[in-house]
């Protein structure tokens, strides 16, 4: 295990209390395999952070952009989803301070970006305990909110079956049905694959964790496709 002053260097934040930083680390696993180990998990700091990461990415919205409510709930949603933050985590090198269990260590796909995903939270909500409101404010500025202009530029914010469905009604005034392909994995990591038709021409293929992702990721397949033409 890296020693936690490597990930302070990343982050650029010190901490004097150092069990607060051990602790964003220590899944709910963990402690089942160490049951004398002297932390707590971290779900409690993933429930203070979640809100402390929306609270501060909300208010960078709003002093941003003079955009409608519509807009401004998008962009959020966009930033603070798992999947984002879960690569954020990634790049920090999150995965290295991870404390899990045997099996969770073996974990792939959805279940480890889901533990990525609550640790960046609890990150947060350490950080925000540890320095305030402003130095916490400055981690989110600088390693999330960049990704706002990759966003907008790609429109990944807006919802690509209703985009498709738009598309395809105004030309040929019909709706586009979605049919499970295939399902893979255990049910706790499970991948579909979804295609999206237009009559009975498949128009896109798409994967994802849940049937709605990846219809959503077969729409974006189908729109893609449709551009090109």
């Amino acid at each position: 295990m890296k020693p936690l002053s490597d990930f302070e260097s990343v982050i650029g934040v010190e901490f004097a209390n150092k069990d607060l930083l051990q602790q964003v680390f220590v899944h709910r696993s963990y402690l089942n395999e160490h049951r004398s180990f002297h932390l707590d998990h971290n779900e409690r700091l993933e429930f203070l952070g979640d809100a402390v990461l929306e609270l501060i990415v909300t208010e960078f919205l709003y002093k941003t952009f003079p955009n409608p409510e519509g807009d401004l709930t998008n962009w959020r949603s966009a930033l603070v989803r798992g999947e984002m933050i879960a690569t954020i985590a990634t790049k920090l090198g999150m995965n290295d301070f991870l404390l899990l269990s045997h099996g969770e260590q073996q974990s792939t796909g959805k279940s480890r970006n889901l533990i990525l995903a609550n640790a960046f939270e609890a990150l947060i909500g350490a950080m925000y305990l540890e320095r305030g409101y402003d130095v916490t404010s400055d981690f989110i500025h600088r390693m999330l909110l960049p990704e706002l202009k990759i966003i907008q530029e790609q429109e990944l914010h807006i919802d690509a079956k209703s985009r498709f469905q738009e598309m395809v009604q105004e030309a040929q005034s019909i709706t586009p049905n979605y049919r499970v392909l295939k399902e893979e994995g255990p049910d706790h990591d499970k991948e579909f694959t979804v295609g999206v038709y237009v009559g009975e021409t498949l128009m896109g293929t798409g994967t994802g964790s849940s049937k709605q992702r990846a219809e959503q990721d077969a729409a974006k397949h189908a729109i893609e496709v449709a551009r090109t033409k």
